[in-house]
């Protein structure tokens, strides 16, 4: 097999395997994934941040949430009130149409993994009060 034969294959190949790829997946699962970053900070600074009642670390933090699920974030500091912020997500119509054009398939994945979702917000600061003596 001279080398131009091979490059014909493997460049076929290869071809082949992302066409694949793009009608085994949904767009949302390929371009944008199932989960996002989202960045946590508060005044004062160091506060303790707690996702679903675990603690996650102190801010300023940066974590990755799935971007099918809701979160409920609390925000504890010793001597301060405790701050709640609930994180909620949304369908993105734009992934849905984009699914139903590229096939049956796309439209399956996208909806099981829950990338269609996205979170309503990516930034939460909370600014915390001093407690009452």
């Amino acid at each position: 097999m001279s080398r131009t034969s091979v490059a014909v294959v493997v460049s076929t190949s290869v071809a082949t395997c992302v066409a694949l790829l793009l009608l085994a997946a949904g767009c949302a699962t390929i371009i944008k994934g199932r989960a996002e970053k989202v960045s946590f900070s508060s005044d004062p600074s160091r506060a303790k941040v707690y996702v679903n009642g675990s603690l996650m670390g102190r801010t300023p933090l940066q974590i990755r949430l799935e971007s099918k699920m809701t979160y409920n974030i609390e925000f504890r500091e010793e001597g301060y009130e405790n701050k709640t912020v609930v994180i909620t997500n949304s369908v993105g119509a734009g992934w849905i149409v984009l699914d139903v054009l590229l096939g049956f398939w796309p439209v399956v994945i996208d909806a099981v993994t829950g990338s269609w979702c996205q979170l309503d917000q990516t930034n939460v600061n909370a600014a915390l009060e001093k407690q009452q003596p």
